[in-house]
């Protein structure tokens, strides 16, 4: 049995063209490069998903979510993690609510021969029974979807399996229920801290893209969109001091987040000026732990 909503008249129009998605990414706050605005498009003109692969803090979720706000699309989130399984990430049955069916069946209320068991099995695995997970929530969706899978290289291997299906031809199978297919597409964003080498089968359903941390000259950018009001002497210092944080063996780099975070701190302290004294009194802002703040410290007065 194949379960399909109603056909849509045309499928959605994400981007009209790598330009128009430079130009609406722009405007809900994510500044893309060109390679970023072409793959964008293309992923949402192909209907293929989007594999963005990169260190962490580089807008690799932001870029997703930044889809969906320059869309209208609602965003659905699959947060990978160590022991996933196919329960939490497509769907599993409400055994509470199936018990109380089945005691309820047996209860007596009903004729002297009572129902069949395969009345009662039937009657269980329908579809109030169903609680859905993210991967078949975006599937079953009308309206325009953006579906994200977030840090898929922290799954174990296993798991991709669960993806094949959703990435080739945007269905589920449900044994009870039959085959769950799209009528509109999800336009699907995977993210990998490449923490992993994930397997070369969801490689080939998806189109490939890779960040890395922004040049200086877009990383000012970005901080000046967000936090105008920082001064752009003080922000080229910023920007300068946080490329050399990364150039350290740090336990974690800082992110592009942690920049403007870094950025709206200092307008908030009225700083003018990022000197050594600055730099220590607000190291917690970008870096979470102790021996990167000691290294940097360390690091930075001899650079100095």
């Amino acid at each position: 049995m194949s379960i399909t909503a109603p056909a849509e008249p045309s499928a959605p129009a994400w981007f009209a063209s790598p330009d128009d998605a430079n130009r609406r990414l722009y405007d809900v706050g994510y500044l893309p490069d060109a390679a970023t605005s072409t793959t964008a498009y293309l992923a949402g003109a192909l209907e293929k998903p989007l594999l963005l692969e990169g260190p962490a803090g580089v807008g690799k979720t932001e870029l997703a979510k930044a889809v969906a706000r320059a869309t209208g699309a609602d965003l659905v989130r699959l947060q990978c993690y160590e022991g996933l399984d196919e329960a939490r990430a497509l769907y599993e049955w409400n055994y509470k609510k199936q018990l109380l069916r089945i005691q309820a069946s047996q209860s007596g209320h009903q004729s002297a021969d009572g129902a069949s068991w395969a009345e009662t099995h039937d009657d269980i695995f329908a579809e109030e029974f169903l609680l859905t997970r993210p991967l078949l929530t975006a599937i079953r969706r009308d309206e325009p979807t953006v579906l994200l899978i977030d840090e898929v290289d922290k799954t174990d291997i296993e798991v991709e399996g669960l993806l094949l299906e959703v990435l080739s031809d945007f269905q589920v199978t449900i044994p009870e229920l039959g085959t769950v297919t799209a009528t509109r597409r999800p336009f699907v964003v995977l993210t990998s801290n490449a923490s992993r080498e994930l397997s070369e089968a969801v490689k080939r359903r998806c189109l490939y893209l890779h960040l890395d941390y922004p040049d200086a000259d877009r990383e000012r950018e970005i901080v000046a969109s967000h936090v105008p009001d920082l001064d752009d002497a003080l922000a080229r210092q910023l920007v300068a001091t946080v490329s050399q944080l990364r150039e350290l063996e740090l336990k974690k780099a800082p992110s592009i987040a942690e920049s403007v975070d870094w950025a709206r701190t200092l307008v908030a302290l009225e700083i003018k000026d990022l000197d050594p004294e600055a730099v220590a009194a607000t190291l917690g802002v970008i870096l979470k732990h102790q021996s990167d703040h000691e290294r940097a410290v360390k690091e930075l007065r001899l650079r100095r």
